[in-house]
């Protein structure tokens, strides 16, 4: 099958140690990038890997998005590069399924917030003046932020992080009226992940690849788009 073909050859991928994030630095790099990978603890054995099968094309950086000072941090570090795309992808989910929001403990709440909603974005405000002026800003979103397809529940914080990072990223949008570079948030689907659980509908191998396909599209559209992973609009 043939892909959209490459345009961002250097990339910084936030959260890729595992998941979704593994797989999309993994595909750049298949691809041909060179990507800068971020993780929070240790380095996975699978991603590695994947620097192992490119050594000159793969870096590793460590970062927390949940703690202010290391995305600060991570900024200091990456001072006098540029990238053609920024890839938000790290994010957590604490609550079962059918857990209620007024159920939910007080920590797993804030850390659910504090993490896939602000720290998204500051990673994105620390971190998007090392992205070329053309270039793209991308942050992984979940079809489960729109609060129009909301129509079955569940998953009520989850839903609320999303929502909120999706208005979070308006407003940097309505900050950067004149900014040339794409923006995207990303609903790449339910893949079955630790996170999405073995229920889910898709496989990464499944989901990353026209993902990633839709991302190289947008290069050069300047403004703020909700996609799914084949491109097309997702409802707010």
């Amino acid at each position: 099958m043939a892909h959209t073909p490459l345009s961002h050859r250097s990339v910084l991928v936030v959260g890729a140690s595992r998941g979704l994030g593994l797989a999309i630095a993994r595909t750049y790099v298949d691809r041909g990038a060179r990507v800068v990978a971020t993780v929070r603890g240790d380095v996975s054995k699978s991603l590695r890997a994947v620097r192992d099968a490119a050594p000159d094309r793969v870096e590793f950086e460590h970062v927390d998005i949940a703690d202010g000072a290391e995305i600060t941090a991570l900024a200091n570090r990456l001072r006098g590069r540029t990238f053609d795309l920024l890839f938000v992808v790290a994010g957590i989910s604490l609550a079962p399924q059918s857990q209620v929001a007024a159920d939910i403990d007080d920590d797993d709440f804030a850390r659910t917030l504090a993490t896939n909603a602000l720290g998204a974005m500051r990673v994105v405000e620390r971190l998007h003046p090392f992205v070329a002026d053309t270039g793209t800003i991308a942050v992984l979103s979940s079809g489960q932020g729109s609060i129009t397809n909301n129509t079955s529940g569940g998953f009520e914080v989850y839903r609320a992080s999303k929502a909120a990072l999706n208005q979070l990223m308006r407003s940097f949008a309505a900050r950067h009226p004149n900014d040339a570079r794409a923006l995207l948030l990303l609903a790449p689907g339910w893949i079955r992940t630790d996170m999405g659980g073995a229920g889910a509908g898709l496989e990464i191998d499944e989901a990353i690849p026209p993902l990633i396909d839709t991302v190289e599209a947008q290069r050069g559209t300047p403004g703020l788009r909700f996609l799914d992973r084949t491109g097309a609009p997702v409802p707010w």
